[in-house]
C-alpha cells in the first residue's frame, strides 16, 4: 500500500481504506462522500479545517500501517 502524503487525494485515500473516514470525520470533514471534498488533496482539505495535515499524515499511515 503506498504512503499518504499532504498532496494525497482524499478519495484515493478512502478508495485505499474505508477504515480511514473516522479520521476525516473527527477533523470536522463530514460531507466525504461529496464529490468536491474526494477531489481535494489531504494539505487543502486540512487547510480548510483547520487541522495540522503533517499530523493528519502521521496519523494515516500508522492506521494503515498497524494493519
Amino acid at each position: 500500500m503506498a504512503a499518504i502524503t499532504k498532496d494525497t487525494l482524499i478519495g484515493d485515500i478512502l478508495d485505499m481504506d474505508r477504515t480511514t473516514a473516522p479520521f476525516f470525520m473527527e477533523m470536522g470533514m463530514h460531507c466525504l462522500g461529496c464529490p468536491a471534498s474526494r477531489g481535494e488533496s489531504l494539505e487543502q482539505a486540512c487547510m480548510v479545517h483547520g487541522v495540522s495535515a503533517d499530523e493528519l499524515v502521521g496519523k494515516l499511515n500508522a492506521h494503515l500501517a498497524s494493519k
